[in-house]
């Protein structure tokens, strides 16, 4: 009998360890799972309209009743801006001689890496484009630059001229004082679940062929079309702020290099640059430590617990910014 007695203590002593284990596993994982909630691709954040500088006149913002994409009826921001930029000086563009550094042009956007346009480019582009065509100076060095409204209107049509052969074009923002351009965003960003292209490309392109607006007014604009300007012979080089000038858009940028406005966040996350069309915000490729995000979708777009969904653009040297909406647009 001693020894059956100390066979069920042990018994009962086993099984209150095992239930012990038990216990503590479950409870480990009801905690693991509350802390990795995964955060709801569908939260947005509304547009803040004071980041916009409206300090001077070139922006100015109202709100008026507006009707997106989707059939919602809503409020806009209603942005009226012009071609002049209250946060950084416009050009240069062209450099005068092929002995100039950098500092007298401005960047060319290639294969995804960004050039600066200094002298030594435009004197080396036969070797650079491996095309002897490319001489865009004479025997003095001097580059051939176009100088006038004219030639600016000239030199940038698409059938543009054979005069105009290795020029570098440059306009200037004299030819676009008067311009003022108007933007419609909606106040509150309305998310959904496909993506729409924007116009211009891609199967089903509906969407407005702008991506959004940095704070001072200027609009980030579809990708610059370089083959065409290449294949006339001609260069039409960005500044540095990845900007250039026509006489029908105005200033407007077609990369994001860092020089106009931008809001840094607290948490090491990369810095806002501007808005999307669709009210979701538009953030600098890299975060402080020069790391892009890894879990971008097809537009560019991701979502976090501080900023809702947003986008990250893309790399300067890619003539990009993002690459769809995820959220409806003012028609």
């Amino acid at each position: 009998m001693k020894t059956n007695k100390l066979e069920v203590k042990s018994l009962i002593l086993i099984c209150m360890i095992i239930l012990s284990f038990t216990a503590c596993g479950s409870d480990d994982s009801n905690t693991n799972g509350s802390d990795t909630a995964e955060i709801s691709d569908d939260l947005v954040l509304s547009v803040d309209s004071s980041l916009f500088l409206t300090n001077t006149s070139a922006v100015t913002i109202t709100t008026v009743p507006c009707t997106l994409s989707d059939g919602t009826t809503t409020d806009c921001y209603q942005i009226v801006a012009t071609s002049t930029p209250s946060d950084h000086q416009m050009g240069p563009w062209c450099p005068g001689n092929i002995s100039d550094d950098a500092s007298a042009g401005g960047i060319w956007l290639e294969s995804g890496e960004v050039y600066d346009v200094d002298g030594a480019f435009i004197e080396n582009m036969a070797e650079f484009y491996n095309d002897a065509t490319w001489h865009m100076y004479d025997e003095n060095g001097d580059i051939y630059t176009t100088e006038t409204e004219d030639d600016c209107a000239n030199a940038a049509n698409p059938n543009v001229g054979e005069e105009y052969e290795n020029f570098c074009v440059e306009c200037l923002p004299s030819y676009v004082a008067d311009i003022s351009k108007t933007y419609l965003i909606p106040i509150t960003p309305v998310k959904q679940t496909t993506a729409t292209s924007f116009s211009g490309f891609g199967p089903g392109a509906a969407g407005p062929s702008q991506r959004g607006l940095a704070f001072n007014g200027v609009v980030f604009d579809a990708p610059a079309p370089t083959d065409a300007i290449l294949g006339a012979y001609t260069l039409a080089p960005f500044d540095d702020a990845g900007g250039h000038i026509n006489l029908t858009a105005g200033y407007h940028y077609h990369a994001a290099t860092g020089v106009s406005t931008q809001i840094a966040q607290e948490d090491n996350h990369a810095a806002m640059i501007g808005y999307a069309m669709d009210g979701h915000g538009i953030y600098a490729q890299l975060d402080d430590d020069g790391n892009e995000p890894t879990d971008l979708d097809a537009c560019r777009g991701h979502t976090d617990e501080v900023r809702g969904y947003h986008y990250h653009v893309d790399a300067p040297g890619n003539n990009n910014f993002i690459d769809c909406l995820y959220g409806a647009y003012a028609n």
